[in-house]
């Protein structure tokens, strides 16, 4: 409830760079102008999560596709912007873990599968120590580390750390890569 107050209030900040964002990847690229995934939330449940789209259709490799435009809006994670739609409907929270594409299910340990026992958020802890730049096994510890630990004052750290780490572009890409690695289990 506090978050989607929180969303609300700062509508008028965001809601013009949602626009302005899809207008130019709309210029830029053409449509579609939003890309959607099934991602898994809370209990594993499905939900089709929204990003603003950062790749050509077609074939090649992730780092080959990934659009000029793409490339700016993964560094400033503007691309993020339309998951605050998902916020005001509950299926996402402003701090938690990642979600993650739903084919990863089944390749998550007992443990690992614990990250899904919050609402996953637009940024987290994982996001704020290190990114992309981190291995599959750190998110993953640094994830349920959070479900474990969290509380306001922690996502509030989070929220400001958020803000700092995307002004800095620290974590974008993951070593030797525009995009992250598939997590094979």
């Amino acid at each position: 409830m506090t978050e989607s107050i929180l969303v609300l209030a700062t509508a008028p900040l965001w809601l013009p760079a949602l626009a302005l964002v899809a207008l130019s990847v709309l210029c830029a690229d053409g449509g579609p102008v939003l890309f959607r995934q099934e991602r898994a939330g809370r209990g594993g449940r499905l939900f089709t999560m929204l990003k603003f789209r950062t790749m050509r259709d077609g074939p090649g490799g992730d780092a080959e596709r990934l659009t000029r435009l793409g490339r700016f809006l993964r560094a400033t994670s503007l691309d993020e912007l339309p998951q605050l739609l998902h916020v005001l409907t509950g299926k996402m929270a402003l701090i938690g873990p990642r979600p993650l594409p739903a084919r990863y299910l089944p390749r998550y340990s007992p443990e690992q599968t614990r990250r899904h026992e919050v609402r996953p958020g637009i940024t987290g802890w994982a996001q704020v120590n290190g990114r992309n730049a981190l291995s599959w096994e750190e998110k993953f510890r640094l994830d349920v580390w959070y479900v474990d630990h969290r509380s306001l004052l922690l996502d509030i750290k989070i929220l400001f750390l958020t803000v700092f780490k995307a002004a800095s572009r620290d974590g974008i890409n993951h070593p030797g890569s525009d995009t992250m690695d598939e997590f094979l289990g």
